[in-house]
């Protein structure tokens, strides 16, 4: 079963991006954490 393309809110993006500037954790650990590649973040 193909999964669905998800779209991620803007509110979303933005709280993802601050916790990697942050640099409190690892973007890998940020990735399972949010459900995102890792790719995903550094874009």
């Amino acid at each position: 079963m193909k999964r669905t393309r998800r779209n991620h809110t803007a509110v979303f993006k933005a709280k993802v991006a601050l916790a990697a500037i942050k640099g409190e954790k690892a973007l890998a650990e940020l990735s399972t954490q949010y459900d995102v590649h890792v790719n995903q973040i550094t874009q």
